[in-house]
């Protein structure tokens, strides 16, 4: 009987021994969730100022603006034209936002693309419109990478 009794407590050692072990690490762990949570207050309350003042200037370019500044490119219009005119009028070329502007990204993506008659679209371009100051800049298909305006030739001409 004896042994059978000091058999059961020497193999709850080794459990109660984790269990003080867990809550102690668990306390620390809870301890610096909090110290980060207040940080990240802190880095919020001092971002704010900077966020009110961004977002006003987010609000100079709508997507429809930024719609309209890449349709009426001369390289988008040759292009829609070239496409309309090689399918005899039954592929038609649109433009639309893709990804709207936000604090994280201040720019709209917006996709030229091929509307099929079969409901299918391909896309054509890509470009990057500043939601602060219209500057757009294609994508780079090549290099994968937003360039300047004017460093763009899409025809290679």
């Amino acid at each position: 009987m004896f042994r059978g009794n000091t058999k059961k407590e020497f193999n709850y050692y080794p459990l109660i021994a984790s269990f003080i072990l867990g809550v102690v690490g668990g306390y620390a762990s809870i301890e610096n969730i909090g110290n980060n949570q207040e940080n990240l207050i802190q880095k919020r309350l001092a971002y704010l100022p900077t966020v009110a003042k961004a977002d006003k200037a987010t609000k100079t370019i709508d997507p429809k603006k930024a719609v309209n500044l890449v349709w009426n490119l001369p390289q988008v219009q040759r292009k829609a034209r070239e496409i309309e005119n090689l399918s005899k009028g039954s592929i038609r070329v649109a433009a639309a936002v893709d990804s709207s502007a936000n604090i994280d990204a201040a720019f709209y993506v917006v996709r030229v693309f091929e509307n099929h008659p079969d409901k299918t679209t391909n896309p054509v371009y890509w470009f990057r419109v500043s939601s602060s100051s219209g500057v757009i800049e294609p994508l780079d298909l090549v290099q994968n990478e937003y360039i300047a305006l004017e460093k763009w030739n899409p025809d290679g001409r």
